[in-house]
């Protein structure tokens, strides 16, 4: 578990492959219901991951768009496989709910507001970038009583800029909406930085203190990818509320 520090109280990381019951081309620790894996395995999968935050995680049906969910009581641990919705950011909003989401490429977003107790999980692809699922998380704290300057972000390992090639017109696209992810791929042709570009979207929505797991997905073989691997499992950002 890659352990990042988002205030007083809050308990937030980001997974790996490690310490989990899954079998290749899952292994280990797969955390992702929709890949067929075996549902027991990712289950028991869920519940390691929940020990380790403290509390059962609700997690949400990923669907690349910018819909949040608002979760006000801790979820239920009698089925770890229990969806919130069709969402790509999640808000805890009571004291102790752990919230997570799931990448294999795409970016985990942990958010917290410590002294308010509020949290957020938000899974940014290239998609829901664009549509806004960052800014949009923001605003859901904040309607709930977040103080915009005081919350904590951290960025978690994610497919880098130098890996992400695109088309060039995709490339542009993306740019359109959000600029600083234009970039060039380590080998020189278009490619999307999706953690820049999320990153100054966290800024531009009134959050300062940013910070970045500097881990790539494609090239970190313990780590999921997608684009590398094809059939493969998902890691989890995950992060509990205080009390």
């Amino acid at each position: 578990m890659l352990a990042v520090d988002l205030g007083p109280g809050v308990r937030a990381g980001f997974t790996t492959r490690a310490g989990g019951v899954s079998r290749a081309p899952y292994d280990a620790l797969n955390l992702g219901a929709g890949v067929a894996d075996d549902p027991s395995a990712v289950a028991e999968n869920r519940r390691r991951v929940a020990r380790w935050v403290g509390a059962p995680v609700a997690y949400g049906t990923q669907v690349h768009g910018r819909e949040v969910a608002v979760v006000r009581a801790p979820a239920e641990d009698d089925d770890p496989l229990r969806s919130v919705g069709e969402v790509d950011a999640i808000v805890g909003v009571a004291p102790g709910v752990a919230v997570g989401v799931l990448v294999a490429d795409c970016v985990p977003v942990l958010l917290a507001d410590a002294e308010a107790g509020l949290v957020a999980a938000v899974h940014a692809g290239r998609r829901g970038l664009v549509a806004g699922v960052v800014q949009a998380a923001v605003d859901a704290l904040a309607l709930a009583g977040a103080d915009r300057e005081r919350v904590r972000a951290a960025v978690g390992p994610c497919i880098a800029g130098a890996s992400y090639e695109v088309p060039a017109d995709l490339r542009d696209e993306v740019a359109a909406a959000v600029p600083e992810t234009s970039a060039t791929t380590a080998w020189g042709t278009p490619a999307l930085d999706l953690p820049a570009g999320v990153a100054a979207v966290l800024r531009r929505a009134g959050v300062r203190a940013v910070q970045r797991v500097e881990r790539d997905t494609f090239t970190g073989p313990d780590l999921f990818s997608f684009r590398r691997d094809g059939t493969t499992g998902r890691l989890a950002g995950v992060v509990r509320a205080p009390g």
